[in-house]
């Protein structure tokens, strides 16, 4: 007869082997997903680099004039984002909009004004960076001289919602972020355009500063390719070091 002992010699090694079995399964599997995150991470990068250059071609391109109302439709920033392009107009007086801003000048403020273009339209120019200490003399002025103007400089795409980790506040006129849609209510502007432009340098040493537009996109995906394969290096090598030891013992035992 078979004992109880017996039986449970028998069903401890299989219930062993289930659960070796189990793990490694699992480990092959988090191998294949390292592997599958690097091949994406390298995909990102073949996509950025796209990316930087089709921007940089768009910046060094001639000018060109800035969208009206008919292309609003179908402007977006895989497409129309950095834009060289030029605005003809009249800046409308009223009150600027300052929005919070961090460049190579320190912190301080961009100025964004509306100007009517001369084919009707609204459209929000970023006429340049401000220091904290000017704020309130831009504050007062009434949107820059009402002549006519032609100001060249980058399309940008709307930023809604707010920048550094806040909200913007148009009640209490606090601007983190461009955010034309939010700006063009607060200042009951209409016909607006769904961008705004940051305007070139001037090469005048007054205020506002422009031509700061920082042009940079972050491309680490070499890097995290290069890690997500590395993990799966390090597990396949731990999931074959049981194998090839249990090889090297039965090697020894003959």
């Amino acid at each position: 007869m078979i004992g109880l002992a017996d039986i449970g010699s028998h069903a401890a090694p299989s219930t062993g082997a289930a659960s070796r079995l189990f793990l490694a399964l699992l480990g092959l599997l988090g191998v294949l997903v390292f592997v599958g995150l690097g091949v994406w991470q390298l995909e990102r990068r073949v996509w950025k680099l796209d990316l930087i250059a089709r921007v940089d071609q768009r910046i060094h391109c001639p000018v060109v004039d800035a969208p009206g109302p008919r292309s609003w439709s179908g402007l977006s920033a895989a497409d129309y984002e950095y834009r060289h392009v030029r605005l003809s107009g009249r800046f409308l007086s009223g009150a600027n909009t300052l929005v919070r801003a961090v460049t190579g000048l320190g912190g301080g403020y961009w100025v964004l004004t509306p100007m009517r273009t001369d084919i009707g339209f609204v459209a929000l120019v970023n006429r340049g960076f401000v220091p904290q200490e000017r704020k309130a003399e831009f504050e007062r002025e009434s949107g820059g001289s009402t002549s006519p103007a032609v100001i060249d400089g980058l399309l940008r795409i709307s930023e809604p919602g707010g920048g550094f980790l806040r909200s913007n506040d148009p009640a209490a006129n606090r601007w983190y972020s461009r955010d034309v849609d939010a700006i063009a209510k607060a200042r009951g502007l209409t016909g607006i355009a769904p961008y705004f432009v940051d305007a070139d340098a001037s090469g005048a040493a007054g205020w506002p500063r422009g031509g700061l537009t920082v042009v940079h996109f972050r491309n680490s995906h070499l890097v995290y390719a290069l890690t997500w394969f590395a993990l799966a290096l390090m597990l396949a090598i731990a999931l074959a070091a049981p194998f090839f030891a249990g090889r090297r013992q039965r090697s020894v035992a003959r």
